[in-house]
C-alpha cells in the first residue's frame, strides 16, 4: 500500500493519512503508465543544482543523498524554482492570506516514476496550531519545524512590508516523501536529512521574499529537539 499525507496533515503533524489500496494504484497505473517503470527524465544533476540552484545548500545535498542513495538527480525544469513560487506565493498573499503550490520534484537518478520527493509551500493564515502526531520531532527552525523518516516541514513567518503589506505572511514549506516502499535507513538519520532539506529550501525561500531577519530562521538547521 502507498500512504500519502496531506498538505495540511504535514503542515500540522496530525495523523490524516489517505491510504490508496492495490486496486487504486492498478487504475492509476493503467491510466497514467507503470509506475514501477524507471523516470524517463533528461539531464542528470547534483543536488545543489535542483530547484533553481538556490534552493538546496551543500549540506542538504548530502541531506538528500542520505534520504534518496543517489547523488544525482532529475534536473528541474525552469518553473520548478524557488524564484518563481515566490512570486506566486506573493501573488496568492496579495489577495488571499492563503494557499498553496509546489515548488520542486525530485527524481533521483533511475527512481521509479512513484518514487519521488515533492518541495511544496503553503500560506496558512496563522502561526501553527494543534499539537504533532508521534512520530514527528519538533524543532527550533522559525515559528516551528517537524521532522521525521518520510517528511520535514519548516513555518516560519515572514514581514516584508514592502512586497507583503503590513500583516506578516505565515509560509510552511514542506518536503514529502511519495513512495510504494518504506523509508529505508536510520530513522534518526532520515529525520536529520528531511529537517536539513526543509530548512535550506526555506531560508532559500524567506530571501527571495525578502522576510526581515530571514523569518527567524539561522544560517544552519536546527536539529535538536525542541
Amino acid at each position: 500500500m502507498q500512504m500519502l499525507i496531506s498538505r495540511r496533515a504535514l503542515r500540522d503533524g496530525l495523523v490524516a493519512i489517505i491510504v490508496v489500496g492495490s486496486m487504486a494504484l492498478g487504475a492509476a497505473g493503467c491510466a497514467g503508465g507503470d509506475d514501477d517503470a524507471p523516470k524517463e527524465g533528461g539531464e542528470f544533476v547534483a543536488g545543489t543544482f535542483l530547484c533553481g540552484g538556490q534552493a538546496v545548500s551543500d549540506q542538504a545535498g548530502k541531506a538528500l543523498e542520505v534520504i534518496t542513495g543517489s547523488s544525482r538527480f532529475e534536473e528541474s525544469d525552469e518553473t520548478s524554482t524557488v524564484v518563481h513560487a515566490a512570486r506566486e506565493l506573493s501573488e496568492k498573499f496579495t489577495s488571499s492570506a492563503t494557499g498553496d503550490g509546489d515548488i520542486c520534484t525530485v527524481f533521483a537518478e533511475d527512481a521509479k516514476q512513484s518514487d519521488r520527493l515533492e518541495v511544496t509551500w503553503e500560506l496558512t493564515g496563522g502561526p501553527p496550531e494543534g499539537e504533532p502526531a508521534s512520530k514527528f520531532r519538533v524543532l527550533r527552525m522559525g515559528e516551528r519545524a517537524l521532522a521525521a523518516p518520510d517528511a520535514g516541514v519548516v513555518q516560519f513567518a515572514c514581514r516584508n512590508e514592502k512586497s507583503l503589506g503590513s500583516q506578516p505572511a505565515h509560509v510552511d514549506i514542506g518536503v514529502e516523501r511519495w513512495s510504494p516502499e518504506e523509508p529505508e535507513g536510520d530513522p534518526e538519520k532520515l529525520t536529520d536529512a528531511y529537517a536539513t532539506v526543509a530548512h535550506s529550501v526555506s531560508l532559500a525561500m524567506a530571501k527571495e521574499l525578502g522576510c526581515e531577519n530571514n523569518g527567524g530562521l539561522e544560517p544552519r538547521p536546527v536539529l535538536a529537539p525542541a
